[in-house]
């Protein structure tokens, strides 16, 4: 079976990874060097590890099945389910354990849509889903921490702390929306009972405070060109490498 799409032709990588031809290079490189060509016990993979690293970005990518994406890299459908289990965990984000002194992060939750109803519970938009909080830096807008998935009913200030992005954080400064309260991260002023309006200068911070938030929602929406954050099919901890692979490819595609 001939293989349409190939790493070796490199008009292919942008439209399926997002990344240029020299950035998709710096990933299997780095992928090489943590072992994931590795030789290992059993049949050897069809593909070269740049054509695997090409069709889980393409999975990724395109939320194609994996019957359709089979004879596109001219391998079978089983073939093509190994590759994603095997690479896809290789390629998560790894948060960071250090921040500088002057740091200011950005936190926020997203659920993505997730046909798995044993990770997933229907959520406000009514789907099942599981919701993903993001930790970005918002000076440079690269994502530092993703937490644990959790379903899509969990509301922001619990899965805040129980998916982990409170302590990836520690102590640094960090911003959220008013889906936070009693959190201790730096969210917009509230009106108290009894109050018609806020004095000028908290409606001022609000206003400071939303424009530097939204950098996070940028991020969402460029993550979310991925189509796989639309309608997950990834059983387990399927969503949770995507989300990690995808953070990854996008903090290489910021990067220039």
């Amino acid at each position: 079976m001939a293989a349409v799409i190939t790493a070796s032709e490199s008009s292919w990588i942008a439209p399926f990874t997002g990344l240029s031809p020299r950035q998709f290079g710096k990933l299997v490189t780095v992928l090489r060097r943590e072992g994931a060509d590795a030789i290992r016990k059993g049949r050897r993979w069809s593909l070269l590890l740049e054509d695997r690293a090409l069709l889980v970005a393409a999975y990724w990518r395109t939320n194609l099945t994996m019957r359709q994406l089979a004879p596109l890299f001219g391998v079978s459908k089983s073939a093509v389910d190994r590759i994603i289990d095997h690479l896809g965990p290789m390629l998560a984000l790894q948060p960071c354990k250090r921040f500088a002194k002057d740091t200011v992060l950005i936190v926020d939750g997203t659920l993505i849509p997730t046909r798995d109803h044993s990770v997933a519970e229907r959520s406000k938009n009514y789907r099942y889903s599981t919701n993903h909080q993001v930790v970005i830096d918002a000076d440079t807008r690269r994502v530092v921490v993703v937490g644990r998935p959790l379903t899509g009913n969990r509301n922001d200030c619990k899965a805040w702390e129980e998916s982990g992005a409170k302590a990836a954080v520690v102590k640094t400064l960090t911003i959220a929306d008013g889906g936070y309260p009693g959190t201790g991260l730096v969210i917009p002023h509230r009106r108290e009972r009894g109050q018609t309006e806020l004095a000028d200068w908290k409606e001022d911070h609000n206003k400071s405070h939303k424009q530097v938030r939204a950098r996070v929602e940028h991020v969402f929406a460029r993550m979310k060109t991925w189509k796989i954050l639309r309608d997950c099919r990834l059983k387990g901890d399927g969503v949770h490498h995507a989300m990690l692979g995808i953070a990854r490819m996008h903090n290489l595609a910021l990067a220039g």
